[in-house]
């Protein structure tokens, strides 16, 4: 006969196995980092005495930089490798050529140990000269090696001081020996020639530059280039969208480029088959001085100028990019043989040009397009809310439902031995 102990331990023993069921799911293996293939990813930051200017937000730049570098080391992925290096961080005097020797590497690049990292960052005062070029070539050093993709991310308040070695030259010099280095630059002062030389920078390496004036934006910009190294890469594809949807390129999958004009629209072409949906997003930067109050527009319109769906983004005040996206599932037909739709993408925006500020070329753009199969019905939980981890709603379910009745039969089976005794 069956004791009360038994077969207690055979429903703690069951309800064991359901619960490893659920903690380590069939198939699942270690999560193993293969440190060769992480993203790599160095922030530059200019240390240089002008960084004590204080003119962002009522604060000094400095302060600035350290508040967006803290937010930024707590919300970096952890297979992001990690690095700090300065330059004019270290010396005081007035001897050029020293000063231009002054760079250093605060924190290695490798596995992020988040307390150090914000320790160091915290020792910083603004101290000498803007040796961006040697600081540049350093930083391509200290990223060496591995096959993951490697970023620089530079954060200067001025030109560099150390001239004759251009750091657009340095730049380009880099992206000349082919080893994948991205480099983005953001600018602290709006002024032409600081903006001109960043710009330089970053497009020789097909990086990108951001002008920032308030901590926010800062904080924004630097975490989004530090997310985007854990990204797949994917190299962007120029192409050139047309005024009107009949003449529009047809887009597949993937990243592209082009150029817009202030306050004027551009039509792309995306096919899409009965079940599938299309996907896509486009980001407009100012990369020169525009007036406030402005907005990007993306439409997904049939070839006869019907909307389908729309998505936009508006801002008031100083910005660099806005961004929008939509999403359009395309119905499954009973017709086997039912042909594609062609979707129209039109993307307008409402920048203008601030007075005296040159209109051409146009603003620089960046579409993404996706067209993947559409989430079934059954499946929608799982795609917006659960994602992978319907398995374990699931299991839980499954575990509730045997140990209820379990329960119940171990209750009626104690009920019945009382009555008999």
């Amino acid at each position: 006969m069956i004791t009360r102990q038994r077969l207690a331990a055979g429903i703690c023993a069951l309800l064991a196995t359901l619960t490893a069921g659920v903690a380590f799911p069939a198939g699942a293996v270690a999560d193993e980092t293969d440190s060769t293939a992480s993203p790599k990813v160095e922030l530059v930051l200019d240390v240089s005495g002008s960084m004590s200017a204080k003119d962002i937000d009522g604060g000094s730049r400095m302060a600035a930089a350290k508040q967006a570098f803290n937010e930024v080391l707590d919300a970096t992925p952890e297979e992001v490798q990690l690095g700090i290096r300065t330059l004019g961080a270290n010396y005081h005097g007035n001897d050029r050529k020293t000063g231009c020797k002054d760079t250093a590497q605060l924190y290695p690049v490798g596995t992020l140990n988040r307390t150090e990292a914000k320790a160091a960052v915290a020792t910083l005062t603004p101290t000498g000269w803007t040796p961006i070029g040697p600081a540049l070539l350093k930083a391509a050093d200290d990223l060496n090696g591995g096959d993951g993709t490697r970023r620089i991310v530079l954060i200067s308040d001025g030109e560099d001081t150390c001239q004759p070695l251009d750091p657009c030259e340095v730049a380009r010099e880099i992206a000349a020996k082919g080893i994948g280095l991205t480099i983005d630059t953001l600018g602290l002062v709006p002024d032409t020639k600081t903006r001109d030389q960043l710009s330089c920078i970053a497009e020789a390496t097909g990086g990108t530059y951001t002008s920032v004036q308030h901590k926010e934006e800062l904080s924004d910009r630097v975490g989004q280039l530090v997310d985007r190294a854990a990204d797949p890469v994917v190299t962007p594809v120029a192409t050139e969208g047309t005024a009107q949807c009949t003449s529009a390129p047809t887009l597949k999958s993937g990243l592209y480029t082009d150029r817009e004009e202030f306050g004027k629209q551009r039509f792309y072409r995306v096919d899409v088959n009965p079940g599938q949906e299309l996907r896509a997003s486009v980001s407009v930067g100012a990369d020169r001085e525009v007036n406030p109050d402005y907005g990007v527009l993306l439409r997904a319109v049939t070839v006869h100028g019907r909307e389908i769906v729309r998505g936009e983004g508006t801002g008031n005040g100083r910005t660099d990019v806005i961004s929008t996206g939509l999403r359009y599932p395309k119905a499954e037909s009973d017709d086997d043989n039912a042909p594609a739709e062609t979707v129209c993408l039109q993307v307008t925006n409402s920048f203008s040009a601030a007075s005296g500020v040159k209109t051409t070329p146009g603003l620089p753009l960046e579409l993404t397009v996706d067209v993947v199969d559409a989430p079934s019905k059954a499946s929608d939980v799982a795609s917006f809310g659960l994602g992978r981890g319907w398995w374990l709603l699931g299991a839980l379910v499954l575990t509730g439902f045997v140990a209820g009745l379990l329960w119940g039969w171990l209750s009626r089976w104690r009920l019945a031995v009382w009555r008999t005794n």
